[in-house]
């Protein structure tokens, strides 16, 4: 190391994320069931170009080489999901050993390439016989979830300890069942409320069963996808704006999982939770290890507009502005030099002494691989470059960031986006499925191998 590189702390976490629907394919193979989202891509005009992900990045095939790949960049860790309907076709009853022995397989295969894998036990694929007896907006769902866990601790607990109960509980549940932009594609504004406190008890039901299935040492969270919120201006209607999004964005998954409590304005803005029984608050609130930290970009919040903003399950009085000269990837999110940074300190004063780690962070842009082959994806290694300095810089403030993971370790089908967005460290040929390390790639490999970052900027 030189004396100009800036050095991440001993032990700090370096990997990256993938989705089970996004990269697997192989929808009826070894006994999978149909999930929600097998469904949703079959319905005319809900995905761009009508794409499928019947084949996907054939990962469920191709998943030695993928990981292999993965290490050789540099990474020591993968955060993979499991494809609920692989181990219950219809969401109940026993396992299905072939969705097992796959999933044993993929660990097997971290392992023997010195790659510490991290579990996410949903990421969005419920078995659709679930969905058709009310997905989550039935609260048996959680119950469900919570059996579907305890099958995969007890054929895995012993060697993964690293585990994610649900991931992105506001997108699953505000895009999926308020706005109907994702599968299951229910537009029921406060069925969107309460879906998603849905599936916050079912992480709370699902994290002792998995403390009391998981090998000691064991690391147990939920990944939330967060943003830090400013108002456009100092106007009383702004202030006002910007609290109510952060309130739908951020602390409405906040706050009944670390303080067993929603927050009392958004409560009154929804209009009441009657979904919500007594004691559901206790069990979402349990002891976790850490807090996954899902960020892609910041809001800048005024008063006005109409609609579902960010896919709200409610119309929230509030739009979000980009302010001028301010640039963005291809799905038009911001990118900024202090976003991440602003919301790592602000959970570190909100949640003191709750470790986080980055589960997700990374960029979409127009990526081509040139005559020799090679994938330049400047842009994508300088939002890498910048995002890891904001976490760092934060690290050195004082707040306690154990890792991170880039999203994501292939192109991939981007949900209701399909093949359009690319926003993986590895180029995938979807026609030819032929990998592609980008520039970026290799470049964050570079970072994670000496675990400091370059003294210039990218």
């Amino acid at each position: 190391m030189t004396t100009s590189e800036r050095p991440f702390p001993p032990g700090f976490v370096w990997g990256a994320a993938t989705a089970a629907f996004q990269v697997e394919g192989a929808p009826e193979v070894d006994g999978k069931g149909p999930s929600v989202w097998d469904t949703f891509t079959r319905v005319p005009g809900a995905i761009a170009d009508g794409a499928m992900a019947d084949v996907a990045c054939d990962h469920y095939h191709r998943y030695p080489t993928d990981i292999a790949l993965l290490a050789e960049l540099g990474l020591s860790a993968y955060r993979f999901s499991i494809s609920w309907p692989r181990i219950q076709a219809d969401g109940t009853g026993p396992a299905n050993q072939k969705g097992l022995d796959h999933y044993r397989r993929v660990v097997d295969a971290c392992l023997e390439n010195g790659v510490a894998p991290y579990v996410t036990l949903y990421h969005w694929d419920l078995p659709q016989a679930l969905e058709d007896r009310g997905g989550w907006l039935d609260r048996d769902t959680a119950y469900r979830f919570s059996d579907f866990a305890g099958l995969v601790a007890g054929a895995l607990g012993d060697v993964v300890q690293n585990w994610i109960t649900v991931n992105e509980p506001k997108v699953a549940a505000h895009a999926g069942y308020a706005a109907g932009i994702h599968a299951p594609g229910v537009a029921d504004p406060l069925g969107g409320v309460r879906a998603a406190h849905h599936l916050l008890l079912a992480h709370g039901l699902a994290a002792p069963v998995l403390r009391g299935r998981v090998a000691a040492g064991g690391q147990i969270g939920i990944s939330l996808d967060l943003t830090p919120v400013r108002p456009a201006s100092g106007s009383d209607e702004d202030l006002a704006a910007a609290r109510r999004f952060d309130g739908n964005f951020n602390r409405m998954f906040l706050e009944p999982v670390l303080r067993g409590r929603y927050p009392d304005d958004m409560v009154e803005w929804y209009g009441g939770t009657p979904w919500v029984w007594d004691g559901d608050l206790d069990v979402i609130s349990v002891p976790t290890d850490f807090l996954g930290i899902n960020y892609y970009r910041g809001h800048v919040i005024a008063a006005g507009g109409t609609g579902l903003a960010s896919g709200s399950p409610m119309e929230l009085d509030a739009v979000h502005v980009v302010p001028e000269g301010t640039p963005v990837t291809v799905m038009g999110w911001t990118v900024t030099d202090h976003d991440l940074h602003d919301l790592l300190v602000q959970l570190r004063d909100r949640y003191p002494g709750m470790p986080l780690l980055v589960t997700e962070n990374g960029a979409a842009y127009p990526d081509e691989a040139g005559p020799d082959g090679v994938v330049d994806d400047l842009e994508r290694l300088a939002y890498f470059d910048s995002h890891l300095r904001q976490t760092l810089d934060a690290i050195h403030g004082g707040v306690d960031v154990r890792g991170y993971f880039a999203w994501t370790l292939l192109d991939n089908f981007e949900w209701a986006e399909g093949y359009g967005p690319r926003f993986g460290l590895v180029r995938v040929d979807f026609e030819t499925q032929e990998r592609t390390p980008k520039r970026s790639g290799r470049w964050l490999g570079g970072v994670a191998r000496t675990n400091a970052l370059p003294g210039d900027r990218a």
